[in-house]
């Protein structure tokens, strides 16, 4: 997988998700929303579904950094997960990430790719408002903690008129 010159010589490694990274995975998943945290089986669950999932985490210093995954049923992809932990947040590794799920979506032939962010992540909606993504709904209450989800949309093919 491609990543900039900067996070290569910072010595980050993006690559496919395997069984063996879900338990450092789940680990990061309840430090990093201890709310909304999805259980260990779930993440097992999620990678054996290759016809329709991919995930890919970030490594630096041998440690798993950052984590993603997108689910795609054609004509829709769904980010299903994007995190990187505060410590290696803006250094390009999110935008490495939502970069590769972007091009799975792609591959995968979907029109659209939609995700779900925390109304209260400003950091998080800046990041997909600079790759095009636009807010088009919102979910009052959705996550555990009472917090809305704004739904948010890429469009990956032009609708003609």
């Amino acid at each position: 997988m491609k990543l900039s010159p900067k996070l290569e010589l910072a010595g980050v490694t993006l690559r496919d998700m395997t069984e063996a990274d879900v338990p450092a995975v789940e680990v990061l998943e309840r430090r990093l929303f201890p709310a909304d945290a999805w259980p260990l089986q779930m993440f097992f669950d999620e990678i054996a579904q290759v016809d329709t999932r991919r995930y890919v985490v970030a490594e630096a210093g041998g440690e798993i950094v950052a984590y993603a995954g997108l689910m795609c049923i054609e004509p829709i992809a769904d980010v299903q997960t994007i995190a990187v932990v505060p410590e290696f947040e803006g250094k390009g590794i999110g935008s490495a990430i939502l970069t590769e799920l972007i091009d799975e979506a792609r591959r995968r032939r979907a029109d659209d790719v939609l995700l779900e962010v925390r109304a209260d992540n400003p950091r998080a909606q800046q990041l997909y408002l600079r790759f095009g993504f636009e807010q088009i709904h919102v979910r009052p209450r959705y996550y555990r903690d009472g917090t809305d989800a704004l739904i948010m949309r890429l469009q990956l093919k032009e609708t003609g008129a």
